[in-house]
């Protein structure tokens, strides 16, 4: 849904998806390579984060955007896992579609 209301349409989303998913990365940026490396590992082992995978993200996006990089990670991280302990089910339509052709007009 995050990626309809960047703007993208639906076969870019399917596209994007896949690609993500696949976990072939290799035709996103280098930055966009080191953020989903980062996300992962955070997902999957926070504790197992170093100063190492920190400055992996500070190369690419800075200081600041580094740690933007950490804490929308771990947001977001944390939104899933509220999420799946409440057993919500995603939305079946883009509730901001609205308010974005709002803001358009």
């Amino acid at each position: 849904m995050n990626l309809a209301v960047a703007g993208l349409k639906k076969d870019e989303i399917a596209d994007r998806t896949e690609r993500l998913a696949s976990g072939d990365w290799s035709s996103f940026t280098p930055a966009e390579q080191a953020a989903f490396v980062f996300a992962r590992k955070q997902a999957g082992n926070p504790a197992s984060i170093t100063a190492a995978d920190l400055q992996a993200l500070e190369k690419h996006f800075g200081k600041a955007g580094a740690w933007q990089v950490v804490w929308w990670s771990a947001r977001c991280h944390y939104m899933t896992r509220v999420a799946d302990a409440f057993q919500l089910p995603l939305e079946s339509e883009n509730v901001f579609m609205e308010r974005k052709k709002e803001k358009r007009e």
